[in-house]
């Protein structure tokens, strides 16, 4: 019996695999998305940005071509030191309460297609040493929104860890011009 009962499901599952028939119709098409959408963020470096009284302490406008995305995320970065050769990054708004006089801020603003840098502080920021006004390079993270959803608990302050998280290097890091 224990026989039949086996030969039985063994021409049961032959009939199962052997069974053909005529294709079924053909899915739909997906919808195409739009041309130049970049999903993946980019990394824009902005050197050589002064602040002074003349320009009220505040960068020019630099232009994002392509403009960021709906929902994408910004996020600068300022290079504030290099350690045994490698540098080091402070994430924005970034304050400094180092001066007897008050405290300072970099800062920034957005708009999808414009970034700019400025100072504030509680104290004349004519005071401030080159140091800290002369030649200060900015890193531009345009940060995928697919992204911040599904990395929630990623540390956004991080330089490096955004970096990883985004699969950059140093070579896929791009010089903005300034906006005319």
């Amino acid at each position: 019996m224990k026989n039949l009962i086996k030969g039985v499901l063994m021409m049961g599952l032959f009939a199962f695999f052997a069974c053909e028939g005529p294709p079924g119709p053909p899915g739909f098409d997906g919808r195409d998305g739009l041309d130049g959408i970049n999903i993946v963020g980019e990394v824009l470096e902005i050197g050589g940005v002064d602040f002074t009284s003349a320009n009220n302490f505040s960068s020019d406008f630099y232009t994002i071509n392509p403009p960021i995305e709906t929902g994408d995320k910004i996020l600068v970065f300022l290079l504030w030191a290099e350690i045994d050769g490698e540098d080091l990054w402070r994430a924005l708004p970034q304050t400094n309460y180092e001066f007897s006089e008050g405290i300072f801020t970099y800062n920034y603003e957005f708009t999808r297609s414009l970034v700019r840098f400025f100072v504030d502080g509680t104290f004349n920021l004519g005071l401030l040493t080159n140091e800290f006004t002369r030649n200060q390079v900015f890193r531009v993270v345009i940060f995928p929104a697919d992204l911040v959803s599904e990395n929630a608990r990623v540390d956004l302050t991080n330089y490096d860890a955004v970096m990883e998280l985004m699969g950059k290097t140093e070579t896929d890091v791009v010089k903005l011009n300034q906006r005319d």
